[in-house]
């Protein structure tokens, strides 16, 4: 089967940023076809940053196991604030 680029961002938000679904098959969801287990993890871990995924694994969403192997890719650094920009938010 072909990895569609569409389809991996959109099952890596739905995992890593909603919750809305699964690596695998598990507290009723689908999970992602076999095929895009490793790049949604590939890709999470390029595109949304290290609380993001940290995230993920505290709300269930990931489990350890699969958030080690999205960290073992690498990841986006925290954003670090300023103490302007920490002002403009507060």
């Amino acid at each position: 089967m072909a990895v569609l680029a569409f389809r991996t961002s959109t099952y890596a938000r739905q995992i890593y940023l909603s919750g809305g679904n699964r690596l695998t098959a598990r507290d009723g969801y689908p999970g992602v076809p076999a095929d895009y287990y490793t790049p949604v993890e590939q890709y999470a871990a390029a595109n949304f940053y290290l609380y993001e995924i940290d995230d993920a694994l505290a709300q269930g969403w990931i489990n350890q196991k699969e958030y080690d192997e999205t960290i073992a890719y690498g990841y986006r650094p925290n954003p670090v604030l300023t103490s302007a920009q920490a002002e403009t938010t507060a």
